[in-house]
Formats: C-alpha cells, sequence, structure tokens
C-alpha cells in the first residue's frame, strides 16, 4: 500500500512536468484533497489546462509514456467528458492517478472540489462536470432495474438476478443521498446516511440464490425504493406502487 509521502512525491513530479511542459498553461488539485480532506487512503487527482492550438490527446500521450518510462505507471482506462479527457493511472504500491486534461478555453472548476494551483480558469464558461442524477430518473431506472430482476428469477438466471436487486438497493440509496445533499453517485454518500436510514436496507441485501432468496432481498430493494421516491416527491411513485405490489 502506498505512503502519503510517496502520493505528495507524485504530486510535485507531476506538477513539475506540467511547470516544464509549455503547452501546459494552468492545473488545479481536484477530488478529496483539494480542499483539505481525504486520508491516507485517497488516491491523487490533478487537472490541468492545454494551450488551446494544442491537442488534448498529444500532451496527453506524452505524458503518459513520461509517466510509464520513469514511474512505471500503468494506464487503466480513459473517460471522455465533454472537452475533458480523463485517464486513470496504476502506480506501483496500488497508488492511483487520475489525469485530467482541457482546453485552456474551456478549462473551469467541473465541481466544488477544485483548487487552483497555478494559471487562470476561463471566464464565462459553465462547467462540463455531470449534474447530479435526477430523482425521477433514478427511481424510474430503479423500477426497470426491479422488473428485469423478477424476470431473472423467473427464468432461473439467478447471478443476473443478483446483480439487479444490488442495482435497486442502489438506486434507492441513490435517492436517499439526493433528498439529503449528499454525493448521489458511485456510492460515495452511502456512509454518511442516517443509521436508521441504512438499517432499513439490511434485507435488501441477497442471502441465497435460491428463488425465495432472491424475492426476499428484491421485495425489500422495491419498498426501499418506493419509500425513498414518495419521500423524494416522485410524481409516478404512487402509481408505480399500484402495478409492482406483487415486487413486494
Amino acid at each position: 500500500m502506498f505512503t502519503v509521502e510517496q502520493r505528495d512525491a507524485l504530486r510535485e513530479r507531476v506538477l513539475t512536468l506540467a511547470e516544464k511542459d509549455q503547452r501546459v498553461v494552468a492545473g488545479a488539485a481536484v477530488g478529496s484533497l483539494a480542499l483539505g480532506g481525504g486520508d491516507r487512503f485517497s488516491d491523487l487527482d490533478l487537472t490541468f489546462a492545454v494551450a488551446d492550438d494544442v491537442p488534448v490527446a498529444e500532451v496527453l500521450d506524452d505524458w503518459t509514456r513520461t509517466l510509464s518510462d520513469q514511474l512505471a505507471a500503468v494506464q487503466l482506462v480513459d473517460l471522455v467528458r465533454g472537452p475533458t479527457i480523463y485517464r486513470v493511472f496504476l502506480l506501483p504500491d496500488a497508488l492511483q492517478f487520475d489525469l485530467s486534461l482541457t482546453p485552456a478555453a474551456r478549462f473551469v472548476p467541473a465541481g466544488p472540489r477544485f483548487r487552483l494551483l497555478f494559471g487562470e480558469t476561463a471566464e464565462g464558461v459553465s462547467a462540463d462536470g455531470r449534474n447530479p442524477p435526477a430523482a425521477g430518473d433514478l427511481f424510474g431506472w430503479g423500477v426497470i432495474y426491479g422488473l428485469h430482476a423478477r424476470t431473472c428469477i423467473e427464468r432461473g438466471r439467478v447471478w443476473q438476478a443478483e446483480h439487479y436487486i444490488g442495482a435497486v438497493r442502489d438506486h434507492a440509496l441513490s435517492l436517499a443521498c439526493l433528498r439529503r445533499e449528499l454525493p448521489a453517485e458511485q456510492a460515495r454518500g452511502y456512509d454518511d446516511l442516517p443509521a436508521d436510514t441504512l438499517a432499513s436496507f439490511n434485507r435488501t441485501h441477497v442471502g441465497s440464490l435460491k428463488p425465495e432468496g432472491l424475492r426476499s432481498a428484491l421485495s425489500a430493494a422495491m419498498r426501499a425504493l418506493l419509500h425513498e421516491g414518495r419521500e423524494a416527491n416522485v410524481p409516478s411513485a404512487e402509481a408505480v406502487a399500484e402495478r409492482i405490489a406483487q415486487l413486494q
């Protein structure tokens, strides 16, 4: 497991790389460490602005070669979100580094956890980050996954059913986070939910792949989803409850 010292050393190494690269005109810390939070297990997240006359992919590929050759970084995955390219690396001792590059004209905070380290952000440009999910969408997808789970149980597709039951639970938990203004994506707010709320989800875990075990967990997950849908004032919650009563 990596140490805080290793993470800090990587941060300084990457900032030095940015300082020496004239194509990079601004940089910021993002994620859990940006504003003094995080802990010794937090990964490193840095984002940079690239001069508008330079292709972002060109800089990203150059940096990838440098990080690979000098630090034994392994590229894991890329994500393109609007004008920004995110690339995730795994370094020795399981240190994760999330790097993102954006054209300078579009370089703005994509969320509250953003601390400018050098350069400037763009003016008059709205963020391209993901907005919090809508309560209605979370509820609707939860219902869809519940219907899929029931079908899988009847077809004897037990592992697929288990997957969908977990998806129902996740969407209900995300709804619970959303109405409390907690992070509603990637389970980031789950552990900050009240203890009594989390306790209400105890029966949503699949304890057995036998049909009765799957049906019991699905029923509990659907009850939790419907409750959270009502609490979030999702307009369709009552009508849905009437139509899927057999799933509870």
